[in-house]
């Protein structure tokens, strides 16, 4: 005899009738999304968690990590597999932390507000997708969603709060992030 098998998907099935390829797409990238995220957060504490800029990442990132936990519990839940990007949106996320911590606290706030922004744009226009599909079938899906497009926003705000607009080159900086995460959206969607 031995130790019983461990079961690796969730005891709790997804609701029948859901539009499959709809939640693949949903799950896979927002799982994504919220690994790039976990990602810059470590590269922006890498450099600068010993500084008085540390604390307020520190709380972002801690904020990120819950995402993703309740994403990995997700895809499991919905048997979603994730994109096969995530090494390179592991390596892309912290190189974008970091580098965007390199130019100071300025520069990585203006990282957050770009990257924040994008997420909270994406997060509402799933937020329409699931709403004209069926909003009750998509309930949960929905209230998570929409309780991390607000968290998301705070942390744009937050970024603003701590001198986003002031990092050099700002708006430069800003589109060439924004750019990245629109692509990152679209290929995570699908590969």
């Amino acid at each position: 005899g031995g130790a019983p098998s461990l079961r690796l998907c969730s005891t709790r099935a997804a609701p029948q009738g859901l539009n499959k390829p709809l939640i693949d797409r949903v799950i896979r990238v927002d799982h994504a999304g919220e690994y790039g995220a976990d990602r810059i957060y470590a590269g922006q504490m890498a450099v600068l968690g010993r500084t008085g800029a540390g604390p307020v990442i520190r709380q972002m990132w801690n904020q990120e990590k819950a995402h993703l936990k309740k994403f990995n519990e997700l895809m499991v839940a919905y048997r979603v597999r994730p994109t096969v990007l995530l090494p390179f949106w592991n390596v892309a996320g912290f190189v974008l932390g970091a580098g965007s911590a390199l130019l100071g606290r300025k520069g990585a706030m203006a990282c957050t507000v770009a990257v924040e922004e994008s997420i909270s744009d994406h997060y509402n226009s799933q937020i329409r997708a699931l709403m004209e599909e069926d909003p009750e079938k998509y309930k949960e899906l929905l209230q998570v969603i929409k309780q991390f497009r607000d968290d998301e926003r705070e942390h744009h705000d937050i970024g603003l709060e701590h001198g986003a607009q002031a990092a050099p080159a700002y708006s430069v900086l800003k589109t060439a992030i924004q750019l990245g995460c629109k692509a990152a959206i679209f290929l995570s969607e699908r590969i």
